[in-house]
C-alpha cells in the first residue's frame, strides 16, 4: 500500500450478488464478497481482544449484506442479514481485504478444515 491512505471514490452494494464493490483513489478496484467481509469482520467478536485471539467463523456461505452505514469519513458499518453489525470497516481494512483477499480466503478455508468446520 502506498504511504498515503487509500480513499474510496466509489462504493457500490451489489445486494443480489452478495458483494461490495469499492474503487479507490489510486485506481484499485475490489469486489468483496459478503462471506469474506463477514468472516473477516474487524469486530472483537471475530478478531478477539488481542493477538492470537481471532476466531474462525463457520456457516456463512450464504450470508448477505443487509445495509451499509457510513461512520464519519473513515469507515463503514456493514449490517449482515445474520444480525452481525459490529466492527468498523475502515478504508484501510477494505483496501487490505481487496489487495490480500486471495491469501486471506485461502487462510480462512485452511482454518475451517483444520478446525473441522464448514462454510455451510
Amino acid at each position: 500500500m502506498p504511504d498515503t491512505h487509500p480513499w474510496p471514490v466509489e462504493i457500490k452494494l451489489k445486494k443480489s450478488e452478495r458483494a461490495l464493490e469499492v474503487t479507490f483513489d489510486d485506481g484499485a478496484h475490489f469486489r468483496l464478497g459478503a462471506e469474506l467481509l463477514r468472516v473477516e469482520s474487524p469486530s472483537a467478536e471475530v478478531q478477539g481482544h488481542g493477538a492470537g485471539q481471532k476466531k474462525t467463523v463457520p456457516g456463512k456461505a450464504n450470508v448477505a449484506i443487509a445495509a451499509l452505514e457510513p461512520v464519519g469519513n473513515y469507515a463503514l458499518r456493514i449490517v449482515f442479514d445474520d444480525g452481525h453489525d459490529t466492527g468498523l470497516y475502515t478504508w484501510e481494512t477494505l483496501y487490505r481485504l481487496g489487495r490480500d483477499g486471495e491469501k486471506i480466503w485461502t487462510d480462512y478455508l485452511t482454518a475451517l478444515e483444520r478446525e473441522g468446520l464448514a462454510r455451510e
